[in-house]
């Protein structure tokens, strides 16, 4: 349901931003519009986390004064499967060990091994295909699973230099360097020519089987790596993603899309009020708790929310760009009511400076 904080947020935006009027497709109503690269797709493939975080490393990249890039998703899918792999073995399989991933894998390999262009990396043997892991992933697996049953396990170079085979013959060799503007540079160089710092980056959440304001392993099971989030009050979340679009930056997503009331083919999601479908529910951190610890709230998916609009309504909606091709009816973006955006993130990634100084300090204590 429409609650005064949500028409105070309207009128602030109105008139605080000085917002644009431009209507867009249908009934959504431009209220920030941050600069984003083209709608790309995952294709058949769990890899929406790298699909995600590259499309807001693109934005960061634009938001500090740098060029519209094309960057390679699959040079960040390519250096996790053997980090997966390594877990799952030191685990005796009982990890997870799959396609999906988290926002912060890819900038673990952006701190380790730099990035680099599309054109340097494709991540596939046929660019004229669409990409698919169905393959790729069971045969790593498979390679794992016969491993691990022997007694007398191959010692870790040789499973390993496996898996390096299977991911040179589905995806290519790495690259050693990026052809940029006319220069040549290897993948660190050219992240630190595009000015990225990995450690700019946090990743945040809000459950209260944690404490407020403490770092934690968010147990999901893409959480393979066990990074920790920092935990915050949904209010305070909410707030953060709000001043951080209102400030230029764009944010990283993760959240559930199973529910009923998402579809990317109309383009929207949103979370009606049981008895009064017209409604937006008043989410409660309560609420989000139950969702969660049901599993009716799950890490289904990674997007790139890069703006805000309203609807006739004066509802708040996120414009929140998919990976899923640009097929459906706004080019491939998607609108996620607030209600929703407060019910079904799991958690999201931002600047660190685009966190309110008031919220910061409690975070960064």
């Amino acid at each position: 349901m429409k609650t005064i904080l949500s028409l105070l947020l309207t009128t602030f935006l109105f008139v605080g931003l000085n917002a644009q009027e431009t209507t867009t497709d249908q009934k959504f109503k431009s209220v920030i519009d941050l600069p984003s690269s083209p709608v790309k797709s995952q294709d058949r493939t769990g890899t929406c986390w790298s699909f995600a975080t590259t499309s807001y490393i693109e934005s960061e990249i634009l938001r500090m004064g740098g060029p519209e890039l094309n960057l390679s998703e699959m040079y960040f899918v390519r250096y996790t499967y053997p980090e997966k792999a390594k877990q799952y073995v030191m685990r005796h399989g009982l990890g997870n060990f799959s396609e999906g991933g988290q926002a912060h894998d890819v900038m673990n390999i952006v701190k380790e091994y730099g990035l680099v262009t599309e054109n340097a990396f494709p991540g596939k043997r046929d660019e004229s295909k669409p990409y698919d892991h169905s393959e790729l992933t069971s045969v790593q697996k498979a390679a794992l699973d016969n491993l691990l049953k022997k007694k007398n396990a191959s010692p870790s170079y040789q499973w390993y230099e496996i898996i390096e085979s299977i991911l040179n013959i589905y995806m290519g060799d790495l690259p050693q360097q990026v052809m940029f503007d006319g220069k040549t540079m290897t993948p660190m160089e050219f992240r630190d020519e595009m000015e990225i710092n990995p450690d700019d980056y946090v990743e945040l959440t809000s459950y209260s089987h944690h404490p407020w304001y403490s770092k934690f392993n968010l147990e999901l099971p893409d959480n393979w790596s066990f990074d920790r989030y920092y935990n915050l009050p949904v209010d305070e979340l909410m707030e953060v993603m709000n001043s951080a679009l209102k400030n230029g930056y764009t944010i990283c997503w993760d959240g559930d899309v199973s529910d009923k009331h998402f579809s990317h083919g109309k383009g929207v999601a949103t979370a009606p009020d049981n008895d009064d479908p017209s409604m937006e529910k008043e989410v409660t951190q309560k609420m989000r708790q139950e969702v969660f610890l049901s599993w009716q709230a799950t890490d289904d998916h990674l997007m790139h929310i890069t703006g805000m609009a309203q609807d006739s309504d004066s509802t708040i909606f996120y414009k929140t760009k998919n990976s899923w091709g640009d097929s459906n009816i706004y080019g491939g973006y998607l609108y996620m009511s607030e209600s929703y955006v407060r019910l079904n993130t799991i958690a999201c990634m931002v600047h660190k400076d685009a966190i309110p100084k008031k919220i910061a300090e409690k975070v960064f204590k």
